[in-house]
């Protein structure tokens, strides 16, 4: 498991506007810069360009390649979760998303209680996460992605508070 990118280093980009795209908060989160003056814009642009930095960053952050062994899982979040553990990285706010849906749709199936390990095996399972995350940080839009936290004003939750710092 060949990662490049410490998981130490958080990026903010929560909807507090307030402070200096240079500035660096008490807990050492760096803000996503955001080009010209943020004053006068309305929320919905300012939503916009936090989903557009947010989809920047995550398009410059590669999926792994290597894999180590099976992960045991016995849901969809749990296996995100420990992907995102094992690789060092977020996963896409569209991908926890993909898994926290999965993991509603098992609700009330005749194998609700069996462990999904037990089901789908790891390795195959891993590889289809990776596989959406890939298609979440390569195609996804910012319009897309403003549109549905717009909706949502717990979106947050979703979006991963670690991130890589990003070599350059």
């Amino acid at each position: 498991m060949n990662n490049p990118l410490p998981s130490n280093d958080r990026v903010d980009i929560s909807s507090d506007d307030s402070s200096s795209s240079e500035d660096v908060d008490m807990d050492g989160m760096q803000p996503i810069a955001v080009d010209g003056p943020i004053s006068g814009l309305t929320p919905e642009e300012l939503l916009f360009r936090r989903a557009k930095s947010y989809q920047e960053y995550m398009k410059l952050i590669p999926i792994p390649t290597e894999r180590g062994t099976a992960i045991p899982y016995t849901s969809w979040m749990g296996l995100g979760n420990s992907i995102k553990q094992i690789y060092g990285q977020p996963l896409h706010y569209l991908t926890n998303l993909h898994l926290k849906q999965l993991d509603r749709e098992r609700i009330g199936a005749d194998d609700e209680n069996i462990p999904l390990d037990m089901i789908i095996h790891p390795c195959k399972a891993e590889a289809s996460i990776l596989i959406i995350e890939q298609v979440h940080r390569c195609t996804s839009s910012p319009c897309h992605l403003a549109k549905l936290w717009e909706t949502d004003p717990r979106h947050h939750v979703l979006i991963d508070d670690i991130f890589p710092k990003l070599s350059s």
